[in-house]
């Protein structure tokens, strides 16, 4: 019973950080260059938002051009 409650916790918690994206939410190089492409096929382009955070992903936003 212990163990199988231990399995559980540990596959959520593992789920848990598996659901930050595969950087994590950090504004590295391929993730804002998968961004950015999918800002321009809708045409649109990606801008770092008003005192936002340059290194996470989440300060940026599509615009219109």
């Amino acid at each position: 019973m212990i163990r199988a409650a231990l399995i559980l916790a540990l596959a959520l918690g593992a789920s848990a950080c598996a659901s930050g994206g595969r950087d994590g939410g950090y504004a590295s190089y391929d993730a804002l260059r998968a961004a950015q492409q999918a800002c321009a096929a809708k045409g649109m382009t990606m801008r770092l938002k008003t005192e936002g955070n340059a290194q996470s992903i989440d300060g940026y936003a599509c615009e219109r051009k």
